[in-house]
């Protein structure tokens, strides 16, 4: 479900709503993220600045760094 593989010993959370990936259900959070990019940072919860063009999209961390669709496909 996430883009962007979280470091060792971190917290990991949905990146579709923001909150712990480990509390409450995140099935609809999987399948809406199916058809859309991810909106938060799975490493800290931030929200990610997200472009989305006709070839793919880009999401991008102030802290963590860029993931891509072209990361996600491979």
């Amino acid at each position: 479900m996430t883009a962007v593989e979280p470091g060792p010993g971190t917290t990991t959370f949905c990146d579709r709503c923001g909150a712990p990936a480990g509390e409450g259900d995140h099935a609809r959070c999987a399948r809406e993220r199916e058809l859309e990019p991810p909106r938060f940072c799975p490493e800290c919860a931030r929200r990610m600045v997200v472009q989305v063009d006709p070839f793919g999209w880009t999401a991008r961390c102030s802290r963590h760094g860029t993931c891509s669709s072209a990361a996600v496909e491979r």
